[in-house]
């Protein structure tokens, strides 16, 4: 249910905003959204797993966050993640 190391890898790599970027926004809410689809089709076939259905809300509700802080700071960052991510508000 968790993603890999070289997938984490790739993803920060793809949407560091400078070298070595962990913790910009872009690159979180990439990993969150990278781990929430692992977990939509983790579902597709455990329906009644609750305890997970939990962490998948946790998750979301933290992506909404990130997505809130960035979209006050700097429309134009946020407006480039959405597209670059497929997600849409």
């Amino acid at each position: 249910m968790s993603i890999t190391a070289e997938d984490k890898a790739r993803i920060m790599k793809e949407f560091a905003t400078k070298e070595g970027d962990t913790g910009s926004p872009e690159v979180q809410v990439a990993i969150l959204t990278s781990r929430i689809s692992t977990l939509t089709e983790h579902f597709k076939t455990h329906k009644k797993d609750n305890h997970s259905r939990r962490g998948l809300l946790m998750m979301v509700a933290q992506r909404r966050k990130l997505l809130d802080f960035l979209r006050g700071k700097e429309e134009q960052r946020y407006q480039d993640l959405i597209k670059r991510l497929g997600i849409r508000r």
